[in-house]
């Protein structure tokens, strides 16, 4: 909360001197001078995607120098195509669940949000079949106080640093059952209806974890897109972000009725 301390108080000295000419530009150089994180993978073809989806093609269509195989030369653009849930990406609730939000409808406001991290790449690592318990969540609140109102909360596994190998992320066993951590409903509907979150992220491919997913059960995905809420998929580089404290901004584009779509995340760390 540091940092949301010193904005209401950089907003206080703002209108003080000027209240006539309001301005946020004392709050764009006090956030200009923390550390920036940046949670989100680069996307490529190949990289690690539900097997149900088809892989990433590029191509370039305009180069620099004129070429054969191009539509014209002066300048460099590449048509990409690929699913909206790719890489580092948005879910709305529309997702699954028909006639709720989609992408284009995310108000803005929910893109900047405080960021709860979870850490347990502990128990990941000894367990993956691992998934969050309430008392992990209580923990934290033990810790760092209670889990603000409308904050993003992410679950830490460190799952990322299996990227970008397809294999490892699924990490399937000889029966072809896969074991990555997940989240639980125990969980997902205390921070959703008892602490009023606004949206949750993890690293893994999936919202639930590998031993369900292989099963085709996407339950807890189901509920969190079924409150209106959206997710955050793929994360990166929680290891460099404090349990509490930072901000985040999760942004991502805005395509009319759009079902998902690569998104660009990064914590702002006091």
């Amino acid at each position: 909360m540091a940092v949301l301390i010193a904005l209401c108080s950089t907003l206080i000295v703002c209108n003080a001197i000027g209240a006539d000419k309001p301005s946020l530009w004392s709050v764009q150089k006090l956030l200009a001078s923390k550390k920036y994180v940046d949670l989100t993978h680069a996307f490529a073809p190949g990289i690690p995607r539900w097997p149900g989806f088809p892989d990433e093609t590029r191509k370039t269509i305009y180069w620099y120098d004129k070429r054969p195989d191009t539509m014209g030369a002066g300048f460099f653009s590449e048509l990409f195509t690929h699913v909206g849930q790719w890489g580092t990406h948005v879910d709305p609730p529309a997702h699954f669940v028909k006639g709720l939000r989609t992408v284009d409808q995310i108000d803005p406001k929910e893109m900047i949000l405080p960021l709860v991290v979870i850490d347990v790449h502990r128990e990941a690592a000894t367990d993956p079949d691992y998934t969050l318990s309430l008392e992990r969540i209580k923990k934290w609140e033990k810790d760092h106080g209670q889990i603000p109102g409308g904050a993003f909360v992410a679950m830490r596994t460190d799952w990322s640093k299996r990227w970008p190998d397809a294999t490892k992320m699924e990490n399937k066993d000889a029966q072809g059952v896969a074991h990555y951590p997940g989240w639980s409903l125990p969980v997902l509907k205390y921070l959703y209806e008892d602490r009023k979150i606004t949206a949750s992220g993890h690293e893994t491919t999936d919202t639930d974890p590998g031993i369900a997913t292989t099963k085709d059960d996407y339950s807890l995905e189901t509920y969190i897109l079924s409150t209106n809420h959206y997710q955050i998929e793929l994360l990166t580089n929680l290891d460099q972000v404090p349990e509490a404290g930072a901000i985040v901004v999760a942004s991502f584009p805005k395509p009319k009725d759009g079902s998902g779509f690569p998104a660009r995340v990064f914590a702002i760390v006091p």
